[in-house]
């Protein structure tokens, strides 16, 4: 089945729809932005990119799906890197892997995004001091 026919089945009624507040969204897998839109749909697109968190919450799995499988063997379709070096060795290595060998170029920069968010989300986050201010505390009077 071709691609546009495909995402015509699947736009208006599907499983991963989410419609809130006007928005229509996806949760799919492999589509980088979850919009409900044929560029970034991952069931229409016979190249399609995914991004998600790396296994026990460390680095990012990239997902690509091969274009040269039978439609009938979903399973061996699909090719996964988990990605682990860190923000800029993992982007290097993303568009080293993809970009640059011409899949899907158009979806770099939503890519890299994504991988950037991950990554600042399994950041541990900073543990300030209590601040005391000037004005909080009572000075002793003379």
């Amino acid at each position: 089945m071709s691609d546009d026919l495909t995402w015509l089945l699947v736009r208006n009624n599907s499983s991963f729809l989410v419609k809130r507040n006007g928005l229509e969204l996806s949760s799919e897998p492999n589509n980088l932005t979850n919009l409900n839109s044929f560029k970034y749909s991952g069931l229409a697109n016979k190249k399609a990119i995914g991004i998600t968190p790396g296994p026990s919450n460390r680095g990012v799995t990239v997902v690509a799906k091969k274009t040269n499988i039978a439609s009938y063997k979903p399973a061996k379709a699909i090719n996964k890197v988990t990605l682990t070096k860190g923000v800029r060795r993992s982007a290097k290595s993303f568009t080293s892997l993809l970009t640059k060998s011409h899949y899907r170029p158009d979806l770099r920069k939503a890519a890299l995004a994504r991988i950037s968010a991950i990554y600042q989300s399994q950041k541990p986050p900073k543990v300030h001091a209590k601040k005391t201010g000037r004005r909080h505390t009572k000075k002793p009077k003379n």
